[in-house]
């Protein structure tokens, strides 16, 4: 019974959320949306979990699923419907603050255009940025870890320049690179830099001396023990790294787009925000916020599928 009231919560949240949206009118004081955005968003979902709950009943996946994560989306559904009232339906916060899920909804319908332009912008910006700061810091990271020489003459400058919010680098960076795009890549690179560049080395420094001195016995040269002992034992370490660094890079990439870009989501939420349209601001943080956590569960199932060997051993 208490299985079966986890799978139901879900549909149960969304079809209040919709009662709500349907049978409360929204206050005067909010404009109208063109189209009940919202309210066909919540169908979408209410259908969605109505044909997950009724497959969990000969499906183990659905099941399982529904069993894990209904509360949640249930309390998400219900959070919702606390923010359309204090909202739309009576305007309690501020109106010109707080816009209505319809007005939020309504941008990426509205403006898909101009939306799927900056989506583009930032996408080219970000990967280029966190290729270039992985491969510096992945590099930087096993040299520190590994060579003692190397360690001893990197070391002291990794110490004065990593600190350093990559942020603090904009001017400098607007000045040295030729165009805004060279520079946004600069600052973004940065910021994934230090994180990887630091995990890397302390995993690599962490890896059991045994490991190496069996591989040494064995014949191994040191192009074996970098990449066939040292880096595996650190790959723990490693996704730690990347996990941060690409935290880091969303927030250097909102602020590099900030400063002179033509487009990209931090661009478009900046435009919003001069244009006091703080529902395109809204949709902004929306897209960030769908954009940083597709890109970490791919990252996850990466860690997952590479460190299947620690599955069991690791809590």
């Amino acid at each position: 019974m208490k299985n079966l009231i986890k799978r139901i919560l879900p549909l149960a949240g969304a079809v209040f959320a919709l009662a709500l949206q349907v049978f409360i009118k929204d206050n005067r004081r909010h404009p109208a949306a063109l189209h009940p955005y919202y309210e066909n968003l919540l169908l979408i979902f209410a259908a969605v979990l109505l044909v997950a709950f009724a497959a969990s009943f000969f499906w183990q996946n659905a099941r399982n699923f529904l069993q894990k994560n209904g509360p949640v989306i249930a309390a998400g559904f219900i959070l919702l419907s606390a923010l359309n009232i204090l909202t739309a339906k009576t305007a309690v916060l501020p109106v010109m603050l707080f816009p209505s899920f319809d007005s939020i909804l309504s941008v990426f319908v509205e403006s898909r255009a101009l939306i799927l332009k900056c989506v583009f912008h930032s996408i080219k910006l970000l990967f280029t940025g966190i290729f270039f700061g992985v491969l510096a810091g992945f590099l930087t990271g096993v040299g520190l870890g590994f060579s003692k020489r190397f360690n001893y003459w990197v070391n002291p400058f990794v110490k004065i320049i990593g600190p350093i919010p990559a942020t603090a680098w904009i001017p400098i960076s607007l000045v040295v690179f030729p165009g805004t795009f060279g520079a946004s890549v600069f600052i973004i690179a940065l910021s994934v830099w230090f994180p990887v560049l630091l995990l890397t080395s302390s995993g690599i420094q962490n890896v059991p001396n045994a490991y190496f001195e069996v591989g040494k016995t064995l014949g191994a040269g040191k192009f074996y023990q970098v990449f066939r002992i040292a880096i595996p034992a650190a790959l723990p370490n490693i996704f730690q790294g990347l996990f941060f660094g690409i935290c880091s890079s969303f927030i250097a990439l909102m602020t590099a787009e900030m400063f002179g870009a033509k487009a990209g989501i931090g661009w478009f939420i900046n435009m919003e925000k001069e244009l006091a349209e703080f529902k395109g601001v809204y949709a902004g943080l929306i897209l960030i916020a769908v954009f940083c956590s597709m890109i970490l569960k791919l990252l996850f199932l990466a860690k997952d599928k590479t460190l299947r060997w620690q599955k069991g051993l690791v809590k």
